[in-house]
């Protein structure tokens, strides 16, 4: 059986990716620290530092499926709770261009995840858990909504999701952690992604 070639975008430390299984994955992480731990957990995987954004407009012709989550901080609403405290910001429309760029040119299967926004969406995503998620195949929500431990310690982080960091002194384990899609998540979408007969949304 051939390996699925799966395209991982804005990749992180990649808890998306974590229980991914027979597949050839390329993963696109701009901060070379942070590539460099998602490279010590996934030697086998493809790693390159660079712009994901650019990346996805380059290369997605050469994959069967492909995952993007790009930067969430300017649609979230933690960002609205806490306004006081932030300047102000133009949420950032890369979210939009991806997956439109996705919906019109791409053949394979693909799935663009985020934070549950503080506006309404502009395109209707799929509500899982505590993330939105568009893709070009349903993805019903029957999956149990797992703690995050957002607000926990490093510590319970790591364990919560399955990477052990204490090696890594150059990079912010609570941000990446908290940046980190939940393995479970990531599965569950994958395996949804692959059923047998899956009929994909025009």
């Amino acid at each position: 059986m051939s390996k699925i070639k799966v395209l991982n975008l804005y990749a992180g430390i990649g808890g998306n990716r974590k229980l991914w299984e027979n597949v050839e994955v390329t993963a696109v992480e701009n901060n070379k620290e942070i590539a460099k731990v998602y490279k010590h957990f996934f030697p086998d995987d493809k790693v390159i530092v660079a712009d994901a954004h650019k990346y996805l407009l380059d290369h997605y012709k050469e994959f069967d499926f492909i995952w993007s989550s790009p930067p969430c901080p300017t649609h979230s609403r933690i960002r609205k709770v806490f306004e006081t405290q932030n300047k102000p910001v133009f949420p950032d429309m890369k979210l939009y261009e991806e997956i439109l760029f996705l919906k019109g040119y791409f053949k394979g299967l693909w799935v663009v995840e985020n934070v549950k926004s503080w506006y309404n969406p502009l395109i209707k995503p799929f509500d899982v858990g505590s993330h939105y998620y568009w893709a070009n195949f349903p993805i019903p929500n029957k999956i149990d909504r797992v703690g995050r431990k957002h607000f926990s310690t490093i510590e319970v982080k790591q364990a919560r999701k399955g990477f052990d960091l204490s090696n890594f002194k150059t990079v912010d384990k609570q941000k990446v952690l908290r940046n980190c899609v939940e393995p479970e998540f990531g599965l569950y979408i994958f395996n949804t992604a692959f059923k047998d007969k899956q009929m994909r949304l025009k």
